[in-house]
């Protein structure tokens, strides 16, 4: 439990130094857009180091041993934890990417035509998408 503690700490600490680096650079409206798009990065990462925190408490954890009752087996318990884990962790890293992708023509789009705006907001947010999928995947996993 105090590995999760610690790790969201950590998580909170790395998300207010970035806000304070955003904060710093917002002169231009290509910046603001970057500083958006670092920000959904950002929080991509904390749900990733969220998620290694629970994984790691429950895999060096102390486990606490009972007497035996009847048929209730927990065997596969870790193991759901570890998929739900790299579901959610492998989705934000792909998310990332998408959005690193889609985020840098959107800017240079945008620098061309800015009418274009909510058309590139849509894609990134599209490729936003592929995290919460990857989230609703761990909910699967978890709830067998």
């Amino acid at each position: 439990m105090q590995i999760v503690i610690v790790s969201i700490l950590v998580a909170l600490v790395v998300l207010y130094l970035l806000i304070l680096s955003v904060v710093r650079r917002l002169r231009h409206p290509v910046t603001i857009l970057r500083s958006v798009i670092g920000g959904l990065l950002s929080l991509n990462g904390l749900v990733v180091l969220t998620c290694i925190g629970v994984v790691l408490s429950l895999l060096i954890g102390p486990t606490p041993v009972l007497a035996q009752q009847g048929s209730t087996s927990s065997e596969g318990l870790g193991g759901a934890a570890l998929g739900a884990a790299l579901a959610t962790g492998l989705a934000c890293i792909g998310a990332g990417i998408a959005v690193g992708i889609a985020g840098a023509a959107a800017i240079g789009g945008i620098t061309e035509k800015p009418e274009i705006l909510g058309r590139t907001l849509i894609f990134v947010g599209l490729a936003e998408g592929i995290a919460i999928y990857g989230l609703i995947i761990a909910f699967m996993i978890l709830s067998r």
